[in-house]
């Protein structure tokens, strides 16, 4: 990612009034996570806004900084487009390898600079956790409408906890408590499958939740129809421990041994060491290569010669990379949680196995790499076939619709 520098004098005018059909939009998304940052949040995020920007609109995303200063508001090329950064504080959460946060003390402060100087006509929050939850009840209480969509499930959040369980169990009441008042003052909410709109409706009882998928762009990826000449799973995300990655890596080393199976893990993330070492003690040292993060052209080529792609995570609430493994043509195999079954359709574009069942994933990762010509090619349709209805441009039109409260389109 590319970055330039700008120097936008602060305005005083009043918040503009309501959009004009049709005139671009200046919008505001607050996200708790953004580049450099590699997750699904970040990358729905990333994506949405440089999609607004090549629709005409003005973009300016607040989001953490990568020091404990505040950065001036500066021009960042996002997947290609530019668009405005507003940079705020943070500090590094000391037991995660990445994660970083603004002090929630601070969060409502650093929302009034930001909507005093952009003075935008709709603000669209990633999450209700600290930058979202400061921006939504700053311009609600000046009459800027919300987008609110969620990405969090507050349970994954306890992963890194320094707190005792009785503790824990109190933050998750209070995140999700705290993400009702939050939720609650919005224009929309918004997340990215049905199952995890019920999950939301069901936890912190509001009605109405929109699913609206993250969406990608399908011409991005080389989706090669065909057997493979050798067997090669492979997986995408962060390493944590809610990924369950575990799980995969004793599958393979269950599988028999005359398919030589390969396994390609792609991500970062504070389990990796610990990985790396099971994956040692299971004699696969030799086949699993831990790639870290790599850049978008190696993650296609990785995706475009790969069998099959795993997942056992157990709080995915869209993942987009499944579905960019299957915008390459992979038949996928993942657990039977969350909104995995909303991309997975078992015994159609591959299958589903009970959430930490290792001897399950196994026989299913067989099933795929055993499967007759005819039959894998099949599946290799089917997720192309699948991932059409996550098209880019459609997600664009249906927040566009409530950013200007119009119908949402069919």
């Amino acid at each position: 990612m590319s970055v330039t520098s700008s120097d936008d004098p602060i305005d005083s005018i009043a918040p503009s009034s309501a959009p004009t059909p049709g005139r671009p939009l200046k919008i505001v998304l607050g996200c708790d996570t953004f580049a450099p940052d590699i997750n699904g949040a970040a990358r729905f995020a990333e994506r949405l806004a440089a999609g607004l920007v090549q629709r005409g609109h003005e973009v300016h995303v607040a989001a953490p900084n990568q020091a404990y200063r505040r950065a001036q508001p500066r021009t960042e090329v996002v997947e290609g487009e530019p668009m405005t950064l507003h940079r705020l504080p943070s500090v590094r959460w000391p037991p995660h390898d990445w994660l970083r946060f603004v002090w929630p003390w601070r969060a409502k402060h650093y929302a009034r600079k930001v909507l005093d100087r952009v003075q935008p006509d709709v603000v669209h929050i990633q999450s209700h956790i600290i930058i979202g939850r400061g921006l939504a009840r700053i311009a609600q209480e000046r009459g800027i409408p919300v987008i609110a969509t969620n990405h969090v499930m507050a349970e994954n959040l306890l992963d890194h906890s320094i707190f005792p369980d009785v503790i824990d169990r109190n933050i998750v009441k209070f995140a999700w408590a705290d993400g009702r008042r939050t939720f609650g003052g919005a224009r929309a909410v918004t997340t990215p499958t049905r199952r995890a709109a019920d999950f939301l409706e069901r936890t912190i009882g509001i009605e109405g939740v929109i699913p609206i998928s993250c969406g990608i762009d399908r011409n991005q990826y080389t989706p090669v129809i065909g057997v493979r000449e050798k067997n090669r799973v492979v997986f995408v995300g962060r390493l944590t421990a809610e990924k369950q990655i575990d799980v995969i890596l004793k599958a393979i080393a269950s599988l028999d041994p005359t398919l030589e199976v390969t396994f390609d893990i792609v991500g970062g993330g504070d389990q990796r060491k610990a990985l790396e070492h099971l994956a040692a003690q299971l004699g696969l040292a030799d086949r699993v290569v831990f790639h870290g993060r790599i850049d978008d052209a190696e993650l296609r080529a990785l995706l475009s010669r790969a069998s099959v792609f795993a997942i056992a995570s157990i709080a995915e609430l869209q993942s987009i990379a499944t579905m960019e493994a299957m915008a390459s043509a992979l038949p996928i195999v993942a657990a039977d949680a969350v909104a995995l079954p909303h991309l997975v359709h078992d015994g159609e574009n591959g299958y589903l196995f009970q959430p930490g069942d290792v001897a399950e994933l196994t026989a299913r990762l067989t099933d795929v790499m055993t499967a007759e010509p005819a039959e894998y090619e099949r599946m290799q349709q089917a997720s192309l076939d699948g991932v059409a209805i996550h098209d880019i441009n459609r997600t664009l039109d249906t927040f566009e619709a409530l950013y200007r409260d119009e119908p949402l389109p069919a």
